[in-house]
């Protein structure tokens, strides 16, 4: 029994991390399958609005938890231009959290996929280094939609944030104020096979870019090769 129990412990000992870093893949070739989608269809994130954005934080298939109190909790995955001030490629993605909220278009056990544009090099450097509130620590507000729409309205000019959503197949922007969003680095932990933060991902190439984000990544640089903000 003794020799029996020692076997068990070996086999979860050497099976869960490996579970947990196909999870995280998972999650980051999901990641990759919903930006592809969103910018294949003919109304979705403006050229103008995603050529000046910083980063973009991609959540799949986000679930309400509890109807008619309106939590809910995403994880994914978010994707900055190089350098220190995003000016680079796009490069080896963090893993991220979104918490609270009401997301309007979430109803019963729908699944929602949302989509957020950093906008500038201040809310992308405040959510790598801490919990960061939408709406409160960073201005958020929905995003415009429309491949045609411009970047120089009121709402894209003002907010740091810019968020979509799609649910049964409908695109639209979406506010996810009250919500917080921060890096989940006990998920880079077991994607990464080591304790390594957001910051030290994206600033340092602490990491290699795993193969479950090469369609993540080539997507977003074959759609927005230049950062065109003037941030």
């Amino acid at each position: 029994m003794k020799r029996l129990l020692i076997g068990l412990s070996l086999v979860l000992a050497l099976g869960l991390p490996v579970l947990a870093q196909d999870k995280e893949e998972d999650r980051v070739e999901n990641a990759g399958k919903v930006m592809q989608e969103i910018l294949a269809a003919p109304d979705s994130i403006p050229q103008s609005v995603l050529d000046k954005a910083d980063c973009v934080v991609i959540l799949p298939s986000v679930l309400k938890f509890a109807i008619g109190i309106g939590g809910s909790y995403g994880r994914g995955v978010m994707t900055c231009r190089g350098g220190k001030t995003f000016k680079g490629h796009w490069g080896t993605p963090t893993m991220m959290a979104l918490e609270g909220g009401s997301f309007g278009l979430q109803l019963g056990g729908q699944a929602t996929d949302f989509v957020l544009l950093l906008m500038n090099s201040r809310a992308a450097s405040s959510i790598l280094s801490s919990k960061v509130k939408l709406g409160g620590d960073a201005s958020a507000a929905a995003g415009p939609v429309g491949r045609t729409a411009s970047a120089e309205t009121d709402v894209a000019m003002r907010a740091e944030i810019l968020s979509y959503s799609r649910a049964r197949g409908l695109f639209a922007g979406i506010s996810l104020e009250g919500s917080t969003l921060r890096a989940d680095n006990g998920a880079n932990k077991n994607l990464y096979g080591k304790d390594v933060s957001a910051q030290a991902i994206v600033f340092n190439h602490a990491v290699l870019t795993p193969a479950s984000a090469k369609l993540l990544i080539a997507t977003l640089q074959k759609a927005s090769p230049i950062n065109k903000s003037s941030n």
